[in-house]
C-alpha cells in the first residue's frame, strides 16, 4: 500500500489536500512526488497554513512520511508558475508531476 496515497490523488487530479505536518494543519497544492535517498517526497504549494493564506506562495518539500491525518480536498488548483517538472532534482526519481 502507497503511504499517503491521497497525494498521488491529488497530483493526478489536481486537487489539494489536508495534512499534518510537524503538528501543523496545511492545505496543500501538490505538483509532484518523488523519491530521494529511498524516502519519497511532495513538492507542494502552501494554500492555507493553521487556516490563513501564507505571506507569500512558494513551493515547498514535505516528506511523505512525516505528513499525518491526509485527506483529498474537493477544491482544484492551478499549477504553480515557477513549478519545472525538468528540474534536475526530478531526474530519474518522479514517482507522479501534474500536467499542465
Amino acid at each position: 500500500m502507497l503511504p499517503n496515497k491521497e497525494f498521488f490523488e491529488g497530483v493526478a487530479l489536481k486537487k489539494c489536500v489536508k495534512a499534518t505536518y510537524n503538528r501543523t494543519s496545511f492545505k496543500l497544492a501538490p505538483h509532484i512526488v518523488y523519491t530521494r535517498h529511498d524516502e519519497m517526497y511532495v513538492d507542494a504549494v502552501a494554500i492555507e497554513h493553521e487556516g490563513q493564506p501564507p505571506k507569500e506562495a512558494k513551493l515547498g518539500t514535505f516528506k511523505l512520511a512525516g505528513l499525518k491525518e491526509v485527506s483529498v480536498e474537493d477544491q482544484s488548483f492551478e499549477l504553480f508558475d515557477m513549478f519545472d517538472p525538468a528540474a534536475e532534482k526530478y531526474q530519474g526519481t518522479t514517482l507522479l508531476a501534474v500536467e499542465s
